[in-house]
């Protein structure tokens, strides 16, 4: 077989596209991971991704350490009174029958609206996530002495601790913030 000549049309074609300048700008990987992982979970019935990565968070770790979220199925054409899909480890579905109902409230709390009105489990194996959040490294300029004068006369120590990490982040910034 010989090969045909390019048209003029596609030679045309392809110059233009070489032309064109680029739509957007680079964007951060963070920035696409939702979106990327959207279709995967859309697939296996997560409306949300967050109902897996917060599992802990929404049942508490007791609960997520012996169980983790599969799959939401909602009715044809409704985004309401879907069933949860739950692996539990094996010899621990007895006990999370009976808070099942804490589970859907919490669960439709997550959500917003009763999206789940059943669960439906399965005994199988559960990964344990670590889920360790490092603390935030010290900055190194320490808290003015101007400003942690005016802080050590706070009772709470919570409130003492925001204002002086708040004061900290002044201390260390170089002018105005830049808001993009």
């Amino acid at each position: 077989m010989t090969e045909r000549p390019a048209t003029p049309k596609m030679k045309i074609r392809d110059a233009a596209a070489a032309e064109r300048p680029r739509v957007g700008g680079p964007r951060q990987i963070a920035d696409l991971m939702p979106q990327i992982g959207a279709a995967a979970f859309r697939k296996f019935g997560f409306v949300q991704s967050s109902v897996v990565t917060r599992w802990p968070e929404i049942v508490g770790a007791h609960y997520a350490a012996i169980s983790a979220p599969e799959s939401i199925r909602f009715p044809v054409g409704k985004k309401a009174g879907g069933t949860l899909q739950l692996t539990v480890m094996s010899g621990h579905a007895p006990m999370i029958q009976h808070v099942l109902p804490d589970i859907i409230e919490r669960v439709n709390r997550f959500f917003g609206y009763a999206a789940v009105t059943r669960i439906a489990m399965r005994q199988g194996e559960v990964r344990a996530t670590p889920s360790e959040r490092r603390p935030l490294p010290r900055n190194l300029k320490p808290v003015p002495v101007e400003l942690g004068e005016s802080l050590r006369d706070i009772g709470d120590p919570e409130l003492r601790t925001v204002l002086e990490s708040l004061a900290q982040g002044l201390a260390n910034s170089s002018g105005l913030p830049k808001i993009s």
